[in-house]
Parts: structure tokens; sequence; C-alpha cells
């Protein structure tokens, strides 16, 4: 399909003040649609969910629809999807569920390549109930984390292997799918952080043969908020802590207290709005975001080939994103700058590339970037030519200065 990035330009206001965005792997912007569908949620009666009155109907319908939305997107069923308020509190939430089933002397293992939202949360809930923690290493000088890395860290004790699809700090994409009949065959679950895979790749919970997939809509056009599909039988078979009138079922059993509806909302909206990029208007909205996804993941490709050619001219630069298969992300280091002086530096020119960790300290200090990390470089499906010609002009002249 054609991909026309100036038409969908014009449907996100934020871009309107001129800055150009290499700060999607933080949060990306958010188009028209999903502004409107959160605030069509707030100006219509809302009520708690229920079928009596308008107020309860309107809640209800946009939880479900929400869950379709996601499950749509994920390729997973809505009795698994569950909404929190972020992908950090529901990997607590879980964690501390899956640790009742957990005895002295059982393995959790974690990755260095993770978001710390995905290693930390795991560690103390196996430091409260005496599971060991077993630990897998990426390879810093390739970025590659394999199934080879995984498979050594299992054993007949192992119970959960937590691991992330796409690193956020350097976009390096492990083979899950492989890794998923390692853990499967040692009789353990596999709960996947997908906050940054999701942004950039279709999922398909089923063929990566994730247990549990976390994402967050803020970091794919939506409103900020947590989710977690999983599968539904596992979800029967885990009693989180909850209130004492609250429902049984699932997936309502993990979501604590009153949804935010808006939020939901807006995240339909979001996956909508990404369906609504392919040209067929009137097929599955699976299989428009399957076209969709194609067309992003290849602008986005080509954005960020041209800028690693362009970055690996200069001398002075390190790239550490180095992975065969990763995310249009850059994570970059300088000789003789500081990442943070470079930060600052392109934002002074309204050009967003952060600097930091990025809470990927395990990655960044097995990298050797201590807990400073780099300037990180984003590729967004809104991103042009102009961003990624001002973005290489800015680095350039920073080195100069």
């Amino acid at each position: 399909m054609t991909y026309d990035v100036s038409a969908i330009r014009a449907q996100f206001p934020a871009l309107a003040a001129g800055v150009a965005h290499f700060d999607g792997p933080g949060g990306t912007q958010t188009p028209r649609p999903v502004i409107d569908a959160i605030s069509d949620a707030l100006s219509r009666p809302l009520s708690n969910r229920g079928s009596l009155v308008l107020g309860e109907r309107n809640a209800d319908a946009i939880v479900t629809e929400a869950r379709q939305a996601m499950a749509d997107l994920l390729d997973a069923s809505p009795s698994g999807v569950v909404f929190g308020r972020s992908a950090t509190q529901l990997a607590y939430d879980v964690s501390r569920a899956l640790a009742k089933t957990w005895s002295p002397g059982d393995e959790i293992v974690v990755t260095r390549l993770d978001h710390d939202a995905n290693i930390r949360p795991w560690v103390q809930a196996a430091e409260q109930v005496g599971a060991t923690v077993r630990w897998v290493e990426f390879d810093p000088d390739t970025g590659e984390l394999t199934p080879e890395h995984v498979r050594a860290a299992l054993s007949d004790r192992t119970r959960l292997v937590a691991i992330t699809a796409a690193s956020n700090l350097i976009g390096t994409r492990p083979t899950i799918t492989e890794i998923a009949t390692d853990v499967h065959r040692a009789d353990a679950l596999l709960y996947v952080d997908g906050v940054h895979y999701t942004a950039h790749t279709l999922v398909d919970i089923e063929r990566l043969g994730a247990d549990f997939f976390a994402c967050s809509p803020y970091k794919f056009l939506g409103p900020h908020h947590g989710v977690v599909a999983a599968r539904p039988e596992v979800l029967e078979t885990l009693w989180p802590d909850k209130l004492l009138p609250s429902t049984d079922a699932i997936p309502e059993r993990f979501e604590l207290g009153t949804l935010p509806y808006e939020l939901l909302a807006g995240t339909r909206a979001a996956v909508d709005f990404l369906a609504g990029l392919a040209p067929d208007a009137s097929g599955r909205r699976r299989d428009r975001l399957a076209t969709a996804y194609a067309a992003i993941a290849e602008h986005e490709e080509v954005l960020c080939g041209h800028v690693e050619k362009k970055l690996s001219a200069f001398d002075e630069l390190i790239i550490h994103s180095r992975a065969s298969d990763r995310t249009p992300t850059l994570l970059i280091t300088f000789a003789n700058h500081d990442p943070v002086d470079a930060y600052r530096f392109l934002a002074e020119r309204g050009i967003h590339a952060p600097s930091g960790a990025f809470y990927a300290i395990e990655a960044s200090r097995w990298l050797g970037l201590g807990d400073s990390g780099g300037l990180r470089i984003g590729m967004a499906s809104y991103t042009n030519d102009d961003d990624v010609d001002r973005l290489l002009a800015g680095i350039a002249e920073f080195l100069r200065s």
C-alpha cells in the first residue's frame, strides 16, 4: 500500500508545534480520533458498568469494545485481556498472584535485556517466597539474546521466564517463538514484555507462545494505561488479592477498582486508527491491522536505515543497536561528548531525542554504559524525511560544537 505520511501527520495536533519527535519508545503523540474518543466518552452519560441506565450501558460498551479491539490487535481472547494503570503495575499484580504458587527452591528466570518493569517485580516476588532468581545475559557486542542463552538457564525447577519481545533501549527482538517452546517444555510459564514490540510489530500471541503479554497503548498512539493479554485458562488458576465484593470472573478478577472508561475508549480508537491506515476499510479489523503494520514497519525501517547509515560515518559516534532483528530504534553514545549534552543541544533546536537508560538499567550496565545509557533515537509512524534531516543536521552540528 502507498504510505502517505503527510496525511497521517495531519491527524496529530501535537505535531503542529514543529518538534521533530524521536521519543516514540517513551510514548507516541496522539491522533485526533483518539483525543475525540476520550472526549466523547466523558461527554456522554457515564456510570459504573451495568445494563439499566444509559450511563451504565455506555460504560459497559466501552469496556467490551476496548477488550475486543485489544484482542484483535494482539490476536488474543477478549476474556484474557486485563486493563490496569500501567504495564509496571500489572507486572507487579501478576507476579504477586503467581508467587502464591511458588515454593522455596523454585526458579524464576529474568534477563539483562529487559526494562526493569519486567525484572524487579519478579525478583522481589521470588525473594519474598524463597525462590531462586536466575539471570540470562545477552551479548553486549552484538546486542543479541538467543534461545541458547535462555535454554541454559532452564531446569525442572523453572516456574516462570520473563523476557522482552523487544528491548526498549537497543531494539533487539529475541526469537520469542523458539524460546517459548523451550520454556513450555520445561513446564514453565512465559511472561513477555511487549511494550516496545507492539508499537512496531503486529502481535500474534499464539504464534509467540506467550502465556502473558504486556503492552501499553500510549506506545502505539493511545492513552496512558497498561494491558496484559493472557491465556484465559491460566488466569483461571490465579487468585490475586482483591476486595470481597468484587467479581471472581476473569478478566475482571484482576482489575482493581473502577476502570478508566475514557482511556479505554481512546485505546479502542487507537487500534481503529491503526487499522484505518489500511486501504481496504471493509475488511476484518485484524486483517486491516496486518496490512497497516506492514506498511508502518517498511516506512520506519527505511528511515531508521538511512539514519543509521549516516550516523555510521561519524567516527566519534558509537551505535549500540546491532542485533540482526530489531525495532527502528538506535542507542548511540559519543567518544568525547556526554549524551545528555546532545539531548539538550537537540532539544534547543526542536528535536526530541532523549538520553538515559530509560529504566532498562540492567541492559545499560551490561553494555558498559552504567546508569547513564545513551541518546535514544526512535522512529514512529508519523516520522518523516524532514524530521530525519533535522536530526542528522543537529547531530553533525553538535559534534562540531
